[in-house]
């Protein structure tokens, strides 16, 4: 953050200097923007942990995008109920743990940068892959690049326990999240939703 800001700085001051006014001013007012929008963009928002071994949380802000019984090649292989959270550049995009647990796979895949909502971007775009074994289930979630997005930050290591709601990492620009979840989850939003990471429940196990 302060590097964007001294760069933003650097520009005004070059701009204020080789540039003929008025039009200096318009430059210095888009720096000015461009870093508003940074500093916004890398928000964390704070908010009372919500934890419940029955729920499945969001791992991100954004909108259900895909609610769908899909086949997870990578790690089940077998049909899953997979809900995905479409993240907008205007979305916070930090990103949590949706349960509690061990985690027992990770994977980081390079790749393209697609549309985040285009179908293939799950299998084919820079993507992280992170499986996690909570109480009730064991949960996949994956955080995928955008075409905007250039670089995706997990904390998650294998063998490693997290509480539910951790970050567990941050997706740069417009991208999504998708979760696979057990057939039996029943699910708590529809497409359209507007969701909020590590406070909006996706789906629910309902055991005891």
């Amino acid at each position: 953050m302060l590097s964007t800001l001294g760069i933003c700085l650097l520009l005004g001051v070059i701009a204020y200097l080789f540039i003929p006014s008025p039009f200096c001013w318009v430059a210095v007012f888009l720096f000015f923007c461009f870093f508003l929008f940074i500093v916004r963009f890398f928000r964390l928002p704070s908010f009372k942990r919500q934890e419940d071994d029955n729920n499945v949380y969001s791992p991100a802000y954004g909108t259900v995008v895909v609610i769908e019984r899909a086949y997870e090649e990578e790690y089940f292989k077998c049909d899953m109920m997979q809900i995905s959270v479409f993240m907008s550049v205007w979305d916070v995009h930090a990103n949590w743990f949706p349960v509690g647990g061990i985690v027992r796979y990770f994977r980081h895949h390079h790749g393209k940068y697609m549309v985040a909502w285009h179908p293939k971007s799950s299998t084919d775009n820079e993507r992280t892959t992170t499986v996690i074994e909570s109480k009730h289930a064991t949960v996949l979630f994956r955080q995928i690049a955008g075409i905007l997005a250039k670089r995706i930050v997990s904390y998650a290591k294998e063998g490693v326990g997290y509480r539910q709601n951790d970050r567990c990492g941050f997706i740069k620009f417009g991208s999504r999240v998708d979760v696979f979840l057990p057939l039996d989850a029943e699910v708590k939003v529809k497409l359209g939703d507007k969701v909020k990471g590590a406070q909006s429940v996706l789906a629910s196990f309902n055991k005891e």
